[in-house]
């Protein structure tokens, strides 16, 4: 595997952040508008969680930095150490797809278990990823 290619997945995942921080905006800024919201009365999340009342992109947002950490120090991993083969870029392009799935539902119709298990599937994927880096490791 060229070792540049899991890269991409994290590309994707970069791409996926900002579409939700784009979406984040929008939302947040129509929202403090047609609420005639001084911007100051919003200024820390708790402020924000009492006056605003659709916080699904938000929510995601900060989903998005949890998790994806750990993805994106196994991509850093498997570049640097070329590790993981094809079972590392499908599981790295399946967590991504599962993450786009899960962001969706989120700043869509937001149902709490549909949401749930596309999240438990993503993070299933990702320990799958960090067990073939595991693996790799102990067999070096």
């Amino acid at each position: 595997m060229d070792t540049r290619a899991i890269f991409l997945p994290a590309l994707a995942m970069v791409a996926l952040t900002f579409l939700v921080w784009c979406r984040l905006y929008v939302v947040r800024i129509a929202q403090i508008h047609r609420g005639r919201i001084d911007p100051q009365a919003v200024a820390t999340s708790a402020q924000a969680a009492a006056r605003l009342t659709d916080t699904r992109a938000s929510d995601n947002f900060r989903n998005l930095f949890e998790l994806p950490v750990l993805f994106y120090v196994a991509v850093g991993v498997i570049a640097i150490s070329g590790m993981g083969g094809a079972a590392a870029l499908a599981l790295a392009w399946l967590f991504v797809v599962l993450r786009v799935v899960h962001s969706v539902i989120h700043c869509s119709y937001n149902r709490v278990m549909h949401r749930l298990f596309v999240h438990a599937s993503s993070t299933l994927v990702l320990w799958a990823l960090w067990a073939v880096i595991g693996m790799e490791l102990i067999r070096a």
